[in-house]
């Protein structure tokens, strides 16, 4: 298991501290404090200084943060601020898209940081996918992004070649993701509405693949027709279905979990069961994604699988 972090070379993000459950972040020219239950330790700078800094915090409504509920809430601003602004992710591989970011009811502003070192590991690989596809005169790689959000894991994808899908339940972040896709100079991306688990099983029927497949998908939420996602009940049968549709050779997956306190020995174990890999399988390796605040402490957001064959 690894644990990895963005690249300090990423200049327009930055976590400046973090701790009584919150943390301080800059995005470009802003500053924000927002909610962040992982963060159980003392911050490394006083109140004054946050509140020196900050733009804009987010305070949380009732009921935010239960299970399975993530009630809206309100920014309270300190300074004068954009309501949308831009950032731009420059990769150490050489890569780099605009993103288009702005303040939601749900604490959000369209990026999640430490999927950094997913989308360079996305980029890697269908870059080299891309290479091989060019020596034998096969079309592009067709990558699949399944809960997509504003598309940061597309652009990657985009970016290194790729004949991209980005499907998403929800119309408006599907119109932001094209928003970036558009500021990023890039186009020809492939945009769906619609449940994924019922687009995975369509697309097993229909004998489609793809060389790449993207997931990260919430502890719950509801397709644009009301369907239902329980992540403790679909996700081995959402994978049962990646597992049709990802080509058996010359492929990768990338699964990443935000919630439930999973490990990511569980999503190891989940991926190998519902792929049908065998222990000790050469191209599947798991650990966390986190970020590192100026003082050195390490904050654990999310945990992620990837399979490369």
């Amino acid at each position: 298991m690894t644990i990895e972090y963005p690249a300090q070379s990423w200049k327009d993000y930055e976590i400046i501290d973090s701790g009584r459950g919150e943390k301080l972040e800059r995005y470009g020219r802003y500053c924000m404090i927002r909610p962040e239950p992982k963060a159980l330790w003392e911050p490394s700078m006083s109140a004054a200084e946050w509140e020196k800094m900050a733009h804009t915090r987010f305070s949380p409504g009732a009921g935010f943060g239960k299970a399975g509920k993530e009630d809206s809430g309100t920014w309270e601003r300190r300074k004068a601020m954009d309501d949308q602004w831009r950032i731009r992710y420059s990769s150490p591989q050489g890569f780099g898209f605009n993103l288009r970011l702005g303040l939601t009811s749900f604490k959000h502003v369209g990026v999640f940081p430490e999927q950094a070192s997913n989308w360079e590991y996305i980029y890697r690989n269908t870059a080299e996918l891309v290479a091989k596809a060019k020596e034998e005169g096969a079309p592009a790689p067709k990558v699949l992004n399944l809960f997509a959000y504003t598309g940061a894991a597309s652009l990657a994808a985009k970016a290194a070649g790729a004949d991209v899908t980005h499907l998403d339940s929800v119309r408006q972040v599907v119109t932001w993701a094209r928003e970036n896709m558009e500021g990023s100079n890039l186009e020809n991306i492939r945009w769906i509405v619609e449940d994924a688990m019922k687009f995975a099983k369509r697309e097993a029927k229909r004998g489609n693949v793809y060389q790449g497949i993207i997931l990260d998908p919430p502890a719950y939420g509801h397709g644009p027709d009301g369907e239902k996602w329980k992540l403790d009940e679909c996700l081995y049968d959402m994978l049962r279905n990646v597992a049709r549709i990802l080509a058996p050779k010359d492929s990768f997956m990338v699964l990443n979990l935000y919630s439930n306190g999973y490990s990511a020995l569980l999503g190891e174990t989940v991926v190998r069961q519902a792929l049908g890999l065998a222990p000790g399988c050469s191209g599947l390796d798991s650990g966390e994604l986190a970020l590192l605040d100026r003082f050195g402490k390490a904050l654990p957001l999310s945990i992620f699988v990837r399979l490369r064959r």
